[in-house]
């Protein structure tokens, strides 16, 4: 809507010069009317937003106000030369009689005046105007000198400079301006190259000006680095700030928005009853355009007066990105993936059924567990995952919770408060959860939780939410967890080691990682790629590809890499038995390859499920000698590592399951709890085992 703005001049014609400036100035943005006292134009004067009236247009303020209503607002009109006509009349030489003629000797004395202020003291000025008692002789003057005038210059004198119209200062446009709520007009070039051609000796008020100017410039930039968005009001409920942001969130244009009543343009946010209360009003949530948005506001006071009023918005999706991104700079380590699916090599049917699953498994949003003996390269694959599915661009933690006591790993896991144990952090510590926020939390051998741990997890599972160490606030996360075991979390469930229901949480999606020994294709790809890796140069002899091709590889593909940086170290073009590591040699050979760990979903074969013969058979054996004491699983393996007979963790777990099953052992949790039954003491006879 076009501001209205009324010009009252003495004369007619000055009334319409002062009117082209002002719209040369302000443009579209008003509605301007040209009035004068002398041909009674005045009588008619309209209702304006602003009243610019001439210094001589009244001889009182009585009169003024006959024609300006007494709520209007009314500014001075103060008029200067421009610079180019000072400089024009400072040429002159000194002592050169000049006849100055204007309108009213009242303006001749003002324009005269105003012509020395600028530095023009060199002339010898006398006033003349129309009825001056003045009596002229062209011998007493060099020329005529009148500001766009000449009609009332004495004919006599035939040499006359015509300086053209005073021109409204500087300061009047300003406050013209600042009374419409224009203010914006005056950083344009146009305002800036009327304020440089207008002529000043009002040194303290250009230099406010300009300071003003930048202020406003620095305030405007603050509100566009902003991360909310920020409305702002005058104590009249005008806006009179709104940055892109609040733009963005609201869908009102700034345009639109500016020199308009908040209470019309934004109706949901409360600015009336901020500026009436004088106090800031509480966070609250509203619905903007179908998008949660937290709206702040406060009141801004001087001395006790409230001038105006600040709205802060900021949605909800906005405030979680900002915080992930500064978790991730806080965390410093393990917040990206560095792997994806490509980086998984391998040929073999039982690699390329295990990639092939979990890149289905990735799309989705569930929990992922990983299922392989050590070095697998169960960690590769929780990287790939994370890479493959919809929150690839969000933060990957990696935290294994076997490598840390219980209670550093609950305050790693959830994060802690100031003060909530000896040692903490000042000013408290986030977890990883925290950290992993619209991203993905990798636990690596998940089954070193403690049970008491396992109930937090699994109500993160539930719940999606946290509480820190020594805090009493909830906090929500959105956190997708991959963990991984080289266990058979089964049997842990039976033995009552591992919650059944955490464990049903996190086998939603289970994937088994094949162990290198059922890679046989894949094994010399992996050697010739470390190889590469390392810039190693060597050719495996005959007998060492058959030693290496039957060899158990216990450790998998991380045992394999150690062996080809063993090669690489030897110096040697061929690698012949003897430059196998010493620790290899000892390691049993591959006669008969034990099952692998398989999720609880997935059917095992027959031989697996009932345990093997000899695995059988040894393991009744040892427990027939500690028929009196019992023993464990630990002690069943390094007694069978000391006889040199092939025996996996796994093979004994299934063995003794088996047993179990049968009545032939009595299987009990703890250190030498397993203890051979009556039963199995009569099968061992029968059978004559020991």
């Amino acid at each position: 809507m076009k501001k209205k703005v009324a010009i009252v001049a003495l004369d007619p014609q000055a009334g319409q010069f002062y009117a082209k400036q002002v719209r040369e100035i302000f443009g579209t943005r008003i509605r301007i009317s040209a009035y004068s006292v002398r041909d009674g134009s005045v009588e008619n004067l309209e209702r304006a937003d602003l009243y610019m009236v001439s210094t001589d247009a009244f001889e009182s303020v009585g009169d003024l106000r006959q024609y300006i209503p007494i709520d209007g607002e009314v500014i001075e009109i103060q008029v200067t030369f421009l610079w180019e006509v000072v400089r024009q009349l400072q040429s002159l030489p000194a002592g050169t009689r000049v006849l100055f003629v204007n309108l009213s000797d009242k303006m001749a004395r003002e324009a005269v005046s105003r012509l020395n202020q600028l530095g023009v003291n060199q002339l010898v000025f006398e006033m003349y105007y129309p009825g001056s008692p003045l009596q002229v002789r062209p011998e007493d003057y060099d020329l005529v000198v009148t500001p766009h005038e000449q009609r009332y210059a004495p004919p006599c004198i035939k040499k006359v400079l015509d300086i053209g119209q005073r021109v409204l200062t500087a300061s009047t446009m300003t406050e013209a301006a600042l009374r419409l709520g224009l203010d914006e007009l005056l950083e344009t070039p146009r305002f800036q190259a009327y304020q440089n051609a207008v002529a000043a000796n009002t040194y303290s008020f250009d230099q406010m000006f300009n300071r003003s100017r930048r202020l406003e410039s620095q305030f405007e930039l603050l509100l566009e680095i902003l991360e909310e968005g920020m409305i702002g009001v005058n104590e009249k409920g005008e806006v009179f700030a709104c940055n892109r942001k609040a733009e963005e969130i609201t869908g009102i244009n700034s345009k639109l928005a500016l020199h308009q009543e908040a209470a019309a343009v934004y109706p949901y946010l409360p600015f009336r009853e901020c500026l009436k209360s004088r106090r800031p009003l509480p966070p609250r949530v509203m619905k903007i355009h179908g998008t949660n948005v937290n709206v702040t506001m406060a009141p801004v006071l001087r001395g006790g007066d409230c001038i105006g009023a600040f709205a802060g918005l900021q949605r909800f999706s906005d405030a979680e990105n900002r915080q992930n991104e500064l978790r991730s700079q806080l965390l410093h380590k393990g917040h990206h993936a560095k792997y994806t699916f490509d980086d998984v090599l391998g040929n073999s049917a039982a690699i390329r059924r295990s990639v092939s699953i979990a890149r289905r498994m990735a799309a989705n949003d569930l929990p992922v567990l990983l299922i392989g003996e050590t070095g697998t390269g169960k960690e590769l694959f929780a990287h790939a995952v994370h890479n493959a599915s919809p929150r690839s661009n969000g933060p990957f933690v990696a935290l294994n919770c076997a490598a840390m006591p219980e209670n550093l790993l609950e305050s790693e896991l959830f994060g802690y408060e100031d003060g909530a144990f000896t040692g903490a952090r000042r000013g408290g510590k986030p977890g990883m959860f925290e950290f992993a926020h619209g991203g993905t939390l990798f636990l690596d051998e998940v089954e070193g939780m403690s049970p008491a741990l396992q109930i937090k997890l699994l109500r993160v599972l539930q719940e999606r939410e946290i509480m820190r160490v020594g805090g009493n606030q909830i906090i929500s996360v959105n956190v997708r967890i991959v963990a991984a075991t080289n266990e058979d979390l089964e049997q842990r469930v039976e033995e009552g080691s591992f919650r059944r229901d955490l464990y049903y949480r996190l086998n939603t999606l289970p994937v088994l990682i094949p162990p290198l020994r059922e890679r046989d294709e894949d094994l010399f790809l992996l050697i010739e790629n470390f190889q590469t890796r390392l810039g190693a140069r060597f050719r495996l002899s005959e007998e060492v590809r058959a030693l290496l091709a039957s060899h158990q590889w216990r450790g998998n593909i991380r045992e394999l890499r150690n062996v080809v940086e063993y090669f690489s170290c030897t110096g040697n073009a061929v690698i012949g038995p003897e430059d196998l590591p010493p620790t290899f040699r000892y390691c049993p050979l591959r006669e008969e390859r034990p099952a692998p760990v398989r999720p609880a979903s997935a059917p095992e074969p027959a031989a697996v499920q009932a345990g093997s013969e000899e695995a059988r058979r040894f393991v009744l054996h040892r427990l027939l000698l500690a028929a009196e004491s019992g023993a464990g699983r630990d002690s069943l393996l390094r007694a069978a590592h000391e006889e040199g007979i092939s025996l996996s963790q796994l093979e004994v777990r299934h063995a003794l399951a088996s047993l179990s099953r049968e009545g032939l052992v009595q299987v009990s949790r703890g250190r030498g709890g397993t203890r051979i039954t009556e039963q199995g003491i009569l099968f061992c006879r029968k059978n004559k085992i020991g």
